[in-house]
């Protein structure tokens, strides 16, 4: 860091000597922009209702901006308590499927301004009928943690959508695994 100092010989607060005489360093051990995104994304998560799978999104926009968060649950108005949140049953209409909205879908509703050229961060590869929203909205990158779908009929679809529509996607290798959050002061 340079000495610098104004006319009159005084540095500012950021410009002061530590204790010991040396001059302040900037931490090394910050977040990188996409753990500090998929991070939002992961505790968005947290928001979710669903006993066996909770996701999260953040919408980035390309000034490094959220511009929007979502996480996988009922719609506005249908009771958390009356619909299913099984995975399996004889009739699909006693499953969650039909009446989740996806966290990715719920993060392009929730956004704040337009989405040409932002970026989504999502724990799992989108499916299909989310692929389709993402491309619609103008994202144009995915940036997820996981792929454990991968040999389903619809990723496989997003894959090839995103590719035919331009969209990049990339596995996240985070800097950090994990991130303490406390809650208290």
């Amino acid at each position: 860091m340079t000495d610098t100092t104004h006319s009159n010989g005084a540095k500012t607060a950021f410009e002061e000597n530590e204790p010991d005489g040396k001059q302040a360093k900037k931490r090394e051990d910050y977040l990188s922009w996409d753990d500090y995104f998929m991070g939002v994304s992961i505790l968005s998560a947290q928001r979710s209702k669903d006993p066996n799978t909770q996701v999260g999104a953040c919408l980035v926009d390309k000034n490094n901006k959220i511009v929007g968060i979502g996480y996988n649950g009922f719609p506005r108005g249908c009771s958390d308590d009356e619909l299913p949140w099984c995975r399996n049953a004889e009739n699909i209409n006693d499953t969650k499927y039909p009446y989740v909205v996806h966290s990715e879908v719920n993060a392009i509703l929730n956004s704040t301004k337009k989405l040409h050229d932002a970026k989504i961060y999502v724990a799992l590869f989108p499916c299909n009928e989310c692929s389709k929203v993402i491309i619609q909205s103008g994202v144009k990158e995915v940036i997820y943690l996981e792929d454990k779908y991968a040999e389903t009929d619809s990723v496989k679809a997003a894959k090839r959508m995103f590719d035919m529509a331009g969209i990049k996607y990339r596995k996240l290798e985070p800097k950090r695994k994990s991130i303490q959050l406390i809650l208290e002061i």
